[in-house]
């Protein structure tokens, strides 16, 4: 039986880390943290958890092998460097962290401490998604020369549970907007999909609606635009948003040279891939999750599996970390308004 912390009582902890820990016969929630002891203390009684005051005393829980950081995004690099550190392996949430300074030490204390670190990058383990790369590799449309890829919803307001402590609104606690909290997501997935690094990134960050309580446009973005130019000369656009007042948009499009994927882009079908010759192919595999309709995501038994194999994770932090380059690319592409490249 593995014995894991919660560090962050969130809605992300809520409605994934916890119940999918609890729902893992090999799995006990031994401890529990958050900044409102009281929301920590309600987790810690449904759960048969401890409820901790502190990070450093859960940390400090010997028979704890591993948690799961799901803090606000300027605290993932201290709570997860503190982690591994203590002897922990740890699940991070993303975006892995706010600069690349502290992603890349991050995966430098993983190799010292030799504990593993792995980041939430759930897209690439749905079951569409898993048969998407299968379908490119055996080439059902040929070679992939371009894509467009898209996560947008109505922002992460409709989210919290307490609307009232919006950190994803608070630049000091967040860094990021849309691009990191959605956009990574899909920029993790595009390389996954194509089995291709990015290589350049040009970009265009906005704040197009969303406000403070005091009507006030945000300091973060709620939408980004980036052109990614990859290995082997594949070009494509990577869109994310928090401004889409309707269904959420949770979609990519591969075009090749035998024909176009489509993912979770119909109503019926996770996978339509219509050929060059006009041949059409439909896959129902699974829908993918949306804020309002949640289903197993797969980290947590992916997390369990490395765990209990003693192997390193997929998505490690060192895996992740060419998402983030990407994702800090960017951002300065938007700054400065020049195509940055992803060394």
């Amino acid at each position: 039986m593995i014995q894991v912390g919660v560090i962050g009582c969130g809605k992300i902890a809520q409605t994934r880390h916890l119940p999918e820990y609890a729902d893992h016969a090999q799995v006990n929630i031994a401890a529990v943290y958050d900044l409102d002891f009281e929301r920590a203390k309600g987790v810690a009684k449904t759960y048969g958890a401890r409820a901790c005051a502190s990070v450093e005393e859960l940390l400090a829980d010997k028979h704890i092998e591993a948690v799961s950081v799901c803090v606000a995004n300027a605290s993932h690099f201290e709570v997860s460097a503190a982690a591994m550190r203590a002897g922990k392996h740890v699940l991070c949430e993303k975006p892995m962290a706010v600069t690349l300074e502290q992603c890349e030490e991050m995966v430098r204390i993983s190799e010292e401490t030799g504990r593993y670190l792995m980041i939430g990058h759930n897209q690439r383990l749905t079951k569409t998604h898993l048969r998407a790369k299968e379908l490119v590799s055996q080439g059902e449309i040929g070679k992939v020369l371009s894509f467009r890829t898209t996560f947008g919803h109505s922002g992460p307001e409709s989210w919290m549970i307490d609307r009232s402590n919006n950190w994803f609104f608070d630049k000091s606690r967040a860094q990021f907007g849309a691009l990191a909290d959605l956009g990574v997501h899909k920029t993790d997935l595009i390389q996954f999909l194509t089995g291709k690094r990015i290589r350049k990134v040009t970009a265009k960050l906005n704040t197009l609606h969303k406000t403070d309580d005091a009507g006030k446009k945000l300091d973060v973005d709620d939408h980004a635009v980036c052109i990614y130019e990859m290995e082997d000369g594949i070009v494509g656009t990577m869109t994310a948003g928090w401004t889409y007042y309707g269904r959420e948009d949770n979609s990519t499009v591969l075009y090749g040279t035998e024909g176009i994927m489509y993912i979770y882009c119909d109503e019926n079908f996770s996978i339509v891939i219509e050929k060059k010759d006009g041949s059409r192919v439909c896959h129902q595999i699974d829908r993918i999750q949306t804020n309002t309709d949640q289903t197993k995501s797969g980290i947590i038994d992916a997390w369990v599996a490395c765990l209990l194999e003693k192997k390193q994770p997929g998505i490690s932090g060192a895996e992740a970390l060419s998402a983030m380059k990407a994702i800090f690319a960017a951002s300065e592409s938007s700054r400065t308004g020049r195509t940055v490249e992803v060394k």
